[in-house]
């Protein structure tokens, strides 16, 4: 695992297998980012022309080696685009992230690096520590040790003794934020065979004891007693039981009570109304709304602002076989409401319909759900976007505003009206799918029926976003990405402010 430390030990004198410095795109060619002065003065003063010589350009994502000079205490040098200039010559805390990550990335392997990339602030410094943590990651569970993969085994970031606490608290930040996204992605990269729904529950309980948060699990017999008719429903064709965890931080000065509801579908496949074949190799990540809620709390525990945060995760496994629910059964979900199941593989909206009764019933002064709900939203914002739905709109302009400010693309989406007609269902209160076209305005619309009247609520449908199977690019790895947690953690702290929900703000 890869550590972050700081250092006011100057970027040139820093000892370190590989000290890493930024290139920008500039109007007459490479143009050196901040921190790179000393190893700039190490090559004569000449590194940018040398650069634009090589045909390095300062580029997203672009990187070259080259070998120390003997003035460095550091055997190589790497450079890493920053890409397009800015007017002030000062990187946006996202170019700076991919270009942490890219570096990490480059430097697998590697025993120490000094990250010597513009990051005398606070906020620099985290994105720096963050991108360096996201980018070393590597999912080797099932690897032998010590090949390629391993990461990078020291990042240090310099600071001048002026800059120290700010970069400090910069880095202190990252660093939470970073190992608890890469918890998140090693859980969505766990295969189901291994993470079911009750290991799942032993995962948070562990994390509960280990930072203080109070974990209560509801078995198949809590489930059925309590009659959480969506979870069993989903469940009941698996020979792994579902759960319903609730994971809840809290502090003693808190000024909000916010809920985070999260699907944990460990494996999809559909149930009887079965995904074809191309379709169903990757949904073991059909828990990575979860995954992300549980990170956030876990997160958020560690960073200890002043806001109590409650998390839900419903994890259930969706088989086909003699006991699963099949198309045309009715359910009848926790609070009462019945539900006709046309299509099986509508599953995920069941499972989080009955965590959204449940966690509306503790009277948070907001909920967000999360999941991987929807094709129809990938087909909608592609791979990189998820999309925000709310009846609520300026809760949803909030959320949006924390995805924007934590890093995260995100893209608000409506709720049509008309759209919900198509949820009747002639022997129940309401059908788990609609109108094929806007389906995931529809599945927003679904859980709607299921939020308390009055609570400030936004759907995250991050099915594009939460699992990348191409090739890794910036700070982003092949698999589970962490999508959502730094929007979660962000939407927290601002709770913790008061920012969210001050009244007459809402509706």
């Amino acid at each position: 695992m890869t550590t972050l430390t700081v250092s006011t030990t100057t970027a040139a004198a820093q000892p370190a297998d590989c000290v890493v410095i930024g290139v920008a795109t500039g109007p007459s060619g490479p143009a050196l980012g901040a921190g790179a002065e000393a190893v700039s003065e190490a090559f004569g003063g000449g590194l940018a022309a040398t650069l634009g010589s090589l045909g390095f350009t300062g580029a997203e994502g672009e990187t070259l080696k080259l070998p120390a000079p003997a003035d460095l205490n550091a055997e190589v040098v790497l450079t890493v685009g920053l890409g397009e200039a800015a007017d002030d010559g000062t990187p946006t805390t996202e170019a700076l992230r991919r270009a942490a990550g890219v570096a990490s990335r480059a430097l697998a392997g590697t025993g120490r690096a000094a990250l010597a990339l513009p990051a005398g602030t606070a906020e620099a410094a985290e994105a720096v520590a963050l991108g360096g943590l996201l980018g070393s990651y590597a999912f080797t569970t099932y690897r032998a040790p010590g090949g390629r993969e391993a990461p990078v085994g020291e990042l240090v970031i310099p600071a001048t003794e002026e800059t120290r606490d700010e970069v400090e608290s910069g880095v202190r930040r990252g660093t939470v934020i970073g190992e608890e996204m890469n918890r998140s992605r090693d859980l969505v990269n766990m295969p189901a065979n291994h993470l079911t729904p009750e290991t799942f529950a032993d995962t948070v309980r562990a994390a509960g004891e280990r930072y203080g948060l109070d974990v209560e699990v509801l078995d198949e017999q809590a489930l059925a007693k309590e009659s959480f008719g969506g979870i069993l429903g989903v469940g009941q064709g698996s020979v792994r039981p579902p759960r319903l965890v609730r994971v809840a931080y809290t502090h003693p000065a808190a000024r909000a009570t916010l809920a985070f509801v999260g699907k944990g579908i460990t494996y999809d496949s559909g149930g009887i109304s079965l995904k074809p074949v191309g379709f169903n190799e990757i949904m073991k990540r059909d828990m990575s709304g979860a995954a992300a809620v549980f990170a956030a709390v876990v997160a958020t525990a560690r960073l200890r602002p002043r806001v109590n945060i409650t998390g839900w995760l419903a994890l259930a496994e969706n088989m086909p076989s003699g006991s699963a629910t099949r198309p045309g059964d009715v359910l009848r979900m926790y609070g009462g409401t019945t539900v006709e199941v046309l299509n099986t593989d509508a599953e995920g909206r069941l499972v989080l319909a009955d965590a959204l009764v449940r966690a509306g019933e503790e009277q948070p002064d907001a909920i967000v759900d999360v999941a991987t709900l929807t094709a129809a939203m990938k087909m909608a914002l592609g791979h990189r976007i998820f999309g925000v739905m709310s009846d609520d709109a300026a809760f949803r302009d909030q959320v949006l505003d924390a995805a924007g400010r934590a890093g995260e693309e995100a893209w608000p989406l409506p709720l049509p009206e008309h759209l919900r007609e198509s949820l009747n269902s002639p022997v129940a209160e309401i059908a788990n799918t609609g109108e094929r076209m806007g389906g995931g305005l529809v599945a927003g619309l679904f859980l709607k029926e299921f939020v308390p009247s009055g609570v400030p609520w936004a759907h995250l449908d991050i099915a594009g976003p939460a699992f990348h199977e191409g090739a890794p690019y910036g700070y982003t790895p092949t698999g589970g990405t962490g999508s959502a947690v730094r929007t979660l953690v962000r939407l927290a702290e601002d709770a913790a402010a008061g920012v969210l929900n001050r009244p007459g703000t809402h509706r």
